[in-house]
């Protein structure tokens, strides 16, 4: 009988586990179709790479979010970044060239593969998003990410994550969605299936 229930416990977790695993990519899927992320990609790992990479990502920050301030729909954002991909490889070039290097850098709007990745009290899934991707140099240095659209980049301060972006961002996601990644959400049902199926196997 033991046996039998540990079988029974085995095929319900594979199968909590499953669902899991496809309701989080149904989910990702959800979140990336409304959201736009601004991806800065270093030359290499060096700190004076890095600390370049930081100086682009600041100067096109303040060169987009003037530009950005009144977009109140993904599709817009998206508009106004590809009318503006010459004007920011001009920026970051600029920037470049005055902290004296030679490194080429190109700006696009593509689809991105990202890793999780937390933005102040919200963490996105892994997986692949519409992003405004520099690339300096090699591009081969750790990179920046945050999310342009809802405007989690340029709030307060740059780069600082406050409660009205957090507003913004509900307003664009379904409330599982939002749940998803916001740091405080959790979810119920499977925990309690998963702390069921331990006590089972105890």
């Amino acid at each position: 009988m033991k046996k039998y229930m540990m079988g029974v416990a085995a095929a319900a977790l594979g199968c909590v586990l499953l669902l899991t695993g496809i309701r989080g990519q149904l989910l990702q899927q959800g979140i990336s179709g409304k959201i736009l992320r601004f991806h800065v990609l270093a030359n290499s790992d060096s700190s004076e790479d890095q600390t370049l990479k930081l100086q682009v990502r600041d100067a096109v920050g303040v060169y987009m979010s003037d530009r950005l301030e009144t977009a109140d729909s993904l599709e817009e954002s998206e508009a106004i970044v590809e009318e503006n991909l010459s004007g920011i490889e001009e920026v970051a070039a600029e920037v470049i060239q005055a902290a004296g290097y030679d490194y080429p850098v190109t700006a696009s709007l593509e689809t991105t593969l990202f890793p999780e990745k937390t933005y102040g009290s919200f963490t996105f899934p892994a997986g692949t998003y519409e992003a405004l991707r520099i690339v300096i140099g090699e591009g081969e240095g750790h990179n920046w990410w945050c999310v342009m659209y809802p405007n989690l980049c340029f709030s307060g301060s740059l780069y600082e994550v406050d409660e009205e972006s957090g507003e913004m961002l509900r307003a664009e996601l379904t409330a599982e969605e939002y749940a998803a990644v916001f740091s405080e959400g959790d979810y119920e049902v499977e925990f309690k299936i998963l702390k069921f199926l331990n006590q089972v196997l105890e």
